[in-house]
């Protein structure tokens, strides 16, 4: 494990996508370091923007904050969100929500177990809200700040 620039990280994993249907937003970005390995916390942030593009109507933000103890990664879509009886079991392996956002819009169903697994392995926690600023869904995976570490 190594330091890890996350908002350099989400920078390039959120222009990766090249995706045109919808406007992703990377202007919340700010500096934060975590502790970790660089391929794995990628692949955090490539299954979350996948996953918001996939669900989102026309726009997803990407935002890193940090706090002195604390790192966050922040996802948010426009699309129908998750509903509260389905929050804790989107991260199962193949669990699907229902309604809006299921098998039909594509994936295995992998990708946020996976992104589970590799955040706890980090030492951090992720969850889904309901998104305060576009109204569909917020992922926020939370990393211990790397800031004064060697």
């Amino acid at each position: 494990h190594e330091v890890v620039e996350l908002d350099d990280l989400a920078l390039v994993e959120a222009h990766r996508t090249r995706n045109t249907d919808n406007i992703i937003d990377v202007s919340g970005l700010t500096e934060a370091r975590v502790f970790g390995d660089e391929r794995q916390l990628a692949r955090v942030i490539r299954n979350l923007v996948d996953n918001a593009i996939r669900h989102a109507r026309s726009r997803v933000v990407v935002a890193v904050i940090s706090d002195d103890t604390s790192v966050r990664l922040l996802v948010d879509d426009d699309g129908p969100g998750v509903a509260p009886e389905d929050r804790r079991r989107i991260f199962d392996r193949f669990a699907r929500a229902d309604t809006d956002r299921s098998r039909d819009s594509g994936g295995a169903g992998l990708g946020l177990a996976i992104a589970e697994d590799l955040v706890t392995i980090h030492g951090g926690s992720i969850e889904v809200t309901d998104s305060p600023l576009l109204g569909g869904a917020r992922f926020v995976v939370t990393l211990p700040n790397a800031t004064g570490r060697n």
